[in-house]
């Protein structure tokens, strides 16, 4: 089972995230489960939400305390909360942010993991290039899946088609597909570094 922790703050589309996560596992023919975990509901607090996906029936209920893979839809939370706890040694982060994780203050974080397990996108500038509102949820979960291979961009460009229609729909492909290339890109250059 392979277990996805996103963190964000209301309004982000991180409940979203999970949502279209699981969707595009279902598109793979895998077995997905998402949910959220709320504090207080409203605009700019902390959010959290969960995915598992595995190849057989999920009957895990509970909230993830060691996920496989994090996915920071807004790097204030980085200094506030512990985002990082329960990650497994070898577990994948991305992070919204145009900054190295030596720039965001991580670099004693980045040191002890595995470099191609790390990445970050500025994934909120594709929202507001693509879709025109600064939404970073769709651009992560492709960036997520160029990160992991977990799952498939053209998964996640069919759980966008499924969720929203439109220009909408155009915008959250676009910014997707940007994305994943985008971050195809960093690990191909690092692996080549």
């Amino acid at each position: 089972m392979f277990q996805v922790r996103i963190h964000g703050r209301g309004g982000q589309g991180v409940v979203t995230a999970t949502e279209m996560l699981s969707v595009a596992a279902f598109e793979e023919g895998r077995h997905a489960q998402a949910f959220p975990s709320f504090g207080s509901e409203r605009t700019g607090a902390p959010v959290v939400a969960f995915c598992r996906i595995d190849d057989k029936e999920i009957r895990l209920r509970e909230p993830i305390m060691e996920p496989d893979a994090l996915i920071i839809q807004d790097p204030t939370l980085l200094h506030q909360i512990d985002v990082f706890a329960g990650l497994k040694t070898n577990g994948y982060v991305l992070i919204n942010t145009h900054h190295s994780f030596e720039e965001i203050g991580l670099g004693d974080f980045a040191r002890g993991h595995p470099p191609e397990r790390l990445c970050t996108l500025a994934a909120t500038a594709l929202g507001l290039k693509h879709i025109g509102r600064p939404i970073p949820n769709m651009p992560l979960l492709a960036g997520f899946a160029a990160l992991s291979g977990l799952i498939r961009l053209e998964s996640v460009v069919k759980a966008i088609n499924q969720k929203f229609s439109g220009k909408i729909a155009e915008g959250n492909v676009a910014a997707a597909t940007e994305a994943y290339e985008s971050v195809k890109k960093e690990m191909e250059e690092r692996a080549h570094a």
